[in-house]
């Protein structure tokens, strides 16, 4: 589509997060989640061992995502999520729609 970006890079410098691929001029950053770590409501799953603990870890991840898009909200940040299993064409397509609305 023809728009530069950068991957991985910090975007706020008092926050730990990296967004994957970040277009700064928009001010669009986009995250691809994978199923497991980010509970994917198609493939969530819990392992059998161990289960209370990695149910509290899931949790905490997806309020850590939670947090993280509403920094960036509250900076003026646009942050897009999308999962390991949906296709790139897809994904690259609504970001390029996002980074030229935002450019507008």
């Amino acid at each position: 589509m023809g728009l530069r970006f950068r991957v991985d890079r910090k975007r706020l410098p008092d926050q730990r997060f990296r967004p994957d691929i970040v277009f700064g001029p928009s001010r669009v950053a986009a995250f691809v989640d994978g199923c497991f770590w980010h509970g994917c409501p198609k493939h969530d799953t819990l392992p059998k061992v161990n289960r209370d603990w990695c149910s509290a870890k899931l949790a905490a991840i997806k309020e850590r995502d939670r947090r993280t898009d509403e920094a960036l909200r509250i900076r003026g940040w646009l942050a897009l999520r999308f999962w390991e299993h949906e296709s790139p064409d897809e994904f690259a397509r609504a970001i390029g729609d996002a980074v030229l609305a935002r450019r507008t």
